[in-house]
């Protein structure tokens, strides 16, 4: 499927702008290895440029084009960039697959999400001009006060590459909707989807050595196309120390909101420390799924004579989706020792018919990880804990069937301890550890032996039970007889090293409004 891969320059102030130093990193395509492109290379200059561009389109007639007006103005826009995502789907998942190596249906999910995503901010927007002015009750009848909510002005966005486009826009829609200029700068792994018109600030989630195209830059045509006013939305492609750090630091950016590892995280929050920025941080993860002993491993689908096995399907999701590059993938399985045998059996079994192929196949349901760098930390992961005295159940290498690509059997590793690296540390591939347990307790314990807490699932018919599961989980997000769903009503984030703040929901748009307290003296009598 031959598919054209646009050839762009940096977004700024409205325009495509080549980079001053006029560099450009190459596009891999994780599937086949081959190079396919490249992308512009931002550095510090042109970070001070796109960061000067939204400085004067937020003061352009004196904000009223963009900061002061009204959600409604700000919410057609976002509306209008909805339409023309749906439009391009068809399209845009095949420049994600091939962005990032996701399976294609998976790559279209996401391209629907990023549509409903601005759409629905597009009604928090138009919400916001009723919620102006809230008055507060105070214990004085001779003062009157209320709120007023302001864009907490120039924010940077900064976004991984396991979902470039719609990662970049759980940030973007918010941040517009509330009336800021944005600078995106997404990973330099995944870019091609940065076409907007936007300042939103995207360093570098992580480090590896090979680049793809930034999906991220197609955002920004969608953003001219609509009329966007210019500068609200840069988008600056580059490497991380090159252009990312430069965001983080730069003394008229505002706010940073960051998706990425926990290492890049606490030096983003080291240098916005230095400025008192305020920061949001989604981080890595380690998140456990804890399986009972009642759940049904077997039911009869009424789809197809084939047999489902419930419980095992979302351990199987939970993980192995996105090719197992999720910060909050759930690939520590927690599985009670009595159903233990029969569990892994059915896992290893369903996990051996997982169709693994080039992402724009049909059928595929595992493509490459992202780059031949991760590839590398992957197996590096694996053959560490067989060292460390655990057992590859399955998996564990590469498909015999694909010679090229950064492709690697799901994998599913038993006998695990809590010393091992493999229990502590976050893989970011499709890699599941296994240990058991016997008493709702112990379950506890194992699952909140980690330092993330981004996400956990339970599973189990005893409600109650999963109740009492649900307080005890140290995270931020719990999903009960389903690992993964995600909706754009809802809050994301987490704890401990998985970061702080949320994004999402009502609250992903308050992290870019500031609050102003407005208070009046009306009596006539003097203050004496």
């Amino acid at each position: 499927m031959a598919i054209p891969i646009p050839s762009r320059q940096l977004f700024i102030d409205g325009d495509w702008r080549e980079p001053v130093r006029k560099t450009r990193i190459p596009i891999i395509n994780p599937a086949t290895e081959q190079m396919i492109g490249d992308i512009p290379a931002a550095t510090a200059e042109d970070v001070d440029i796109a960061v000067e561009a939204a400085r004067r389109a937020l003061a352009r007639n004196g904000g009223r084009e963009w900061a002061s007006a009204s959600g409604a103005h700000r919410a057609k826009y976002l509306r209008a960039i909805s339409v023309k995502i749906t439009e391009r789907k068809s399209e845009l998942a095949k420049l994600e697959a091939l962005d990032c190596g996701k399976p294609l249906e998976e790559a279209a999910w996401d391209i629907d999400d990023v549509a409903a995503c601005f759409e629905y901010n597009a009604d928090l927007a138009e919400a916001l001009d009723g919620k102006q002015k809230a008055p507060i009750a105070l214990p004085m009848e001779t003062f009157k006060c209320h709120v007023l909510k302001e864009p907490i002005g120039i924010v940077g966005l900064i976004t991984p590459w396991n979902y470039p486009m719609l990662m970049a826009t759980w940030k973007v829609a918010p941040a517009l909707a509330a009336g800021c200029a944005a600078i995106l700068k997404p990973s330099e792994l995944a870019s091609i989807y940065v076409r907007l018109n936007f300042l939103v600030l995207f360093v570098s989630a992580y480090n590896t050595c090979n680049l793809n195209f930034s999906t991220c830059l197609e955002l920004g045509e969608v953003c001219r196309e609509v009329g966007l006013p210019p500068g609200i939305l840069n988008i600056l492609t580059g490497l991380g120390p090159a252009a990312g750090a430069p965001l983080a630091s730069h003394p008229h950016v505002d706010k940073i909101a960051f998706t990425g590892s926990t290492a890049t995280g606490s030096k983003i929050m080291t240098s916005a420390a230095q400025l008192v920025k305020p920061v949001t941080l989604e981080l890595g993860g380690k998140s456990p799924i804890v399986v009972f002993e009642d759940v049904d491993i077997d039911i009869e689908c009424t789809k197809s004579p084939s047999v489902i096995p419930t419980a095992v399907e979302w351990t199987i999701f939970g993980c192995f989706w996105t090719n197992g590059q999720i910060c909050s993938a759930t690939s520590r399985l927690l599985v009670h020792e009595s159903i233990a045998a029969e569990f892994l059996d059915k896992l290893v079994k369903w996990t051996k018919n997982i169709k693994i192929a080039d992402p724009l196949e049909e059928g595929c349901r595992l493509g490459p990880v992202v780059s031949g760098g991760q590839y590398e930390k992957v197996m590096k992961c694996i053959s560490t804990a067989k060292s460390e005295g655990a057992t590859i159940l399955c998996g564990g290498s590469r498909p015999q069937h694909l010679k090229k690509g950064f492709f690697l059997e799901p994998t599913v590793i038993t006998d695990v301890t809590t010393s091992m690296q493999i229990w502590k540390e976050e893989v970011f591939g499709p890699v599941l550890c296994v240990k058991t347990f016997t008493t709702e307790e112990e379950a506890i314990e194992l699952a909140n032996d980690t330092h993330y807490g981004l996400g956990a699932a339970v599973i189990s018919k005893d409600l109650e039970r999963c109740e009492r599961m649900t307080k005890a989980f140290q995270a931020g997000i719990v999903w009960v007889n389903c690992s993964q769903p995600c909706f754009c009503q809802a809050p994301w984030g987490g704890k401990k090293r998985s970061g702080f703040g949320r994004e999402l929901g009502e609250w992903g748009l308050e992290n870019y409004m500031n609050v102003k307290q407005v208070t009046q003296y009306v009596s006539d009598e003097p203050w004496g």
